[in-house]
């Protein structure tokens, strides 16, 4: 049987230990069944993770995904997952990045590429149209990644693009991010898992384009799509970029300062994109095949031709974690700490959550690191450097919040804002309970985009700070829909585009695949991805209980002049967990059969 169009239908699995690699085929139910990215990926998981694995073992797989979409003209496709069970959480791990390493990838006649083993020492791994080799690392260890592409890729030769590793990842750094062109699958230790097996890098560059199979179709509809992209949905992320979000969330309530302390940063204003404009030189940028052009680079310096001005990219999440949930307000302070994490290979959400979790304990007298207080910025700098070399309190906090709130104990606990050892982003629950819920019940833990449920928060089909049942489907179709979008890969920013978006993702697959997908069959497909990462979980030793959040939201109210109090307990977040179980078709516990999705 032929490959369905947009496919290679195979899989390479790399074996660094033996310095050895074979194809794998991928039948056409299962691309069709998990389309690709994070679908794909979770069934490879599956099929390649053994159960129990400690993520920083050899035989732990690191699985880079594409998609049936990348390398077609449709805007925002040019996008790759990495998946593993995560050093931080113990659990599944899918990220996502946009860059042109993923259409390089992709032409290298594979849709995934699957690495498990170790290297002697550090190495990269070049794939080059369906040809592997094992290239020395030596020289960049120790770099960042950033500095590891430029030597490689002049090494290599033009067209290579390589994904990457900083210093947090050779440290094996909890949080540790994989990066390629300033862009970072960023969340849960990918980095690490690299770091573990000795590979500073992987090249790729290829010639294998997938056929589509309507591609005068697919080009029109492409130029629709891009023409609706540069609208008013995401007018937004053009002029302001997410770091507008900060403003608005701060007027809401829901900015979680000081370790989630309170939801209102009394200095917000300082750290607006309208501030930082008149302060720093801001210029635009776009991903990789993407017509939105969201980016927004930050300058360190006015003079922006200066040679000492260094350009820092800046969204929502970085600039809350290293500002206000840090009790930072000096723009300055919080540029450096991004770029920082930029160069070390930190997650901007896990480095600040781990650092605003160490302040308080500071704040109570649970450790003992004077300095490092709420609001001190030139601390943070100073820890952030510690944690990506493993010196002192850097070599505690390397480790997450989660094991380091248990080697400090003392009650610290119940002030660790993480679920399932992933740090909460920039989203404070208690105001925004369907989100609360979507924190709580998500496979990779705290996690923003995976499940979208502040949109059911920001919308008028809840009352935010006292949810109920009703709430619990809404929440579910968010995680649905990006379940899919992941799959597909396409950028979330995309949502307000469409006015049916399972609809429209069924006609890019059609276009591309030449395969008719209904709504439903989209739908089940989502659920079935959904599914899948929960069995990958449960293999791994998940239990019913870690579908929580900490004590700190459930036992501490919020309040400020903003929502006035803001509760969310025990007992209520139980009840929408047991009716999420329930509307997955799961037990009233979260099991399920343990059988294949």
């Amino acid at each position: 049987m032929s490959t369905l169009h947009g496919y290679h239908g195979r899989c390479l699995k790399v074996d660094l230990s033996s310095r050895s690699s074979v194809d794998i085929i991928i039948p056409n139910d299962v691309l069709r069944d998990f389309i690709g990215g994070s679908g794909l990926g979770t069934w490879l998981l599956l099929e390649h993770c053994p159960d129990g694995v400690d993520p920083l073992a050899p035989e732990s797989p690191l699985i880079f995904v594409f998609s049936p979409l990348v390398g077609s003209p449709l805007t925002t496709s040019a996008k790759f997952a990495v998946l593993s069970k995560s050093p931080l959480t113990q659990r599944i791990n899918d990220s996502l990045s946009s860059s042109g390493f993923a259409i390089a990838g992709k032409k290298c006649g594979y849709d995934a590429i699957v690495i498990v083993g170790a290297a002697q020492s550090p190495t990269c791994i070049v794939v080059e149209d369906s040809l592997i080799r094992f290239e020395t690392a030596d020289d960049v260890w120790g770099s960042s990644s950033r500095d590891a592409e430029r030597v490689l890729g002049t090494r290599l030769g033009k067209g290579f693009r390589i994904a990457a590793i900083g210093p947090a990842g050779e440290k094996l750094v909890r949080y540790a991010t994989v990066s390629h062109d300033g862009r970072h699958a960023g969340r849960g230790g990918l980095g690490a898992v690299m770091g573990s097996k000795q590979l500073k890098a992987l090249a790729v560059r290829g010639t294998q384009q997938t056929p589509f199979a309507f591609p005068e179709e697919l080009v029109n509809f492409s130029r629709e799509l891009s023409k609706k992209s540069f609208g008013p949905a995401t007018e937004k992320y053009r002029e302001l970029g997410t770091v507008s979000n900060l403003l608005t969330f701060n007027r809401l309530g829901t900015l979680p300062t000081r370790n989630f302390q309170t939801g209102t940063f009394a200095e917000a204003e300082l750290l607006s994109p309208e501030i930082m404009s008149q302060n720093h030189e801001r210029t635009r940028a776009s991903c990789a095949a993407c017509t939105i052009g969201c980016e927004h680079i930050f300058h360190t310096i006015r003079q922006a031709d200066s040679e000492d001005s260094v350009g820092v990219r800046m969204e929502y999440e970085n600039l809350f974690a290293l500002g206000p949930l840090c009790g930072v307000s000096d723009s300055n302070v919080v540029l450096e700490a991004s770029r920082l994490c930029d160069e070390l290979g930190l997650d901007t959400i896990s480095a600040g959550g781990s650092i605003a979790f160490a302040m308080e304990c500071v704040e109570h007298g649970l450790l003992d690191e004077p300095e490092l207080k709420f609001g001190n910025g030139p601390a943070l700098l100073a820890t952030l450097r510690k944690i990506g070399a493993r010196e002192g309190v850097g070599d505690l906090l390397a480790e997450g919040t989660r094991i380091a709130s248990q080697r400090i104990g003392q009650g610290s606990e119940a002030f660790a804002a993480h679920v399932k050892g992933l740090e909460l982003p920039g989203y404070e629950p208690r105001v925004l309970q369907t989100m609360a819920l979507g924190f709580a019940v998500g496979s990779r833990g705290a996690d923003h985009n995976r499940s979208g449920a502040y949109q059911v928060d920001f919308s008028d089909q809840v009352d935010r700070l006292n949810i109920d049942e009703s709430a619990v489907p809404l929440a579910i179709e968010t995680e649905d829909e990006a379940a899919l979008m992941d799959s597909l890969i396409l950028c979330k920013f995309l949502r307000g585009v469409f006015d049916d978006r399972f609809a429209a993702m069924g006609e890019m697959l059609r276009l591309v695949t030449g395969v008719e997908y209904s709504v439903e069959e989209l739908r089940n497909t989502a659920r079935r991805i959904v599914h899948a990462k929960k069995l990958f979980n449960i293999r791994q030793g998940w239990t019913p209980e870690e579908d929580c959040l900490p004590d700190r939201f459930m036992n501490d109210p919020l309040s400020n002049e903003t929502t006035g109090p803001a509760v969310l307990s025990r007992s209520k977040l139980a009840s929408l967990i047991a009716a999420y179980n329930q509307a997955r078709g799961w037990t009233a516990e979260g099991w399920m059969s343990d059988s294949q999705p």
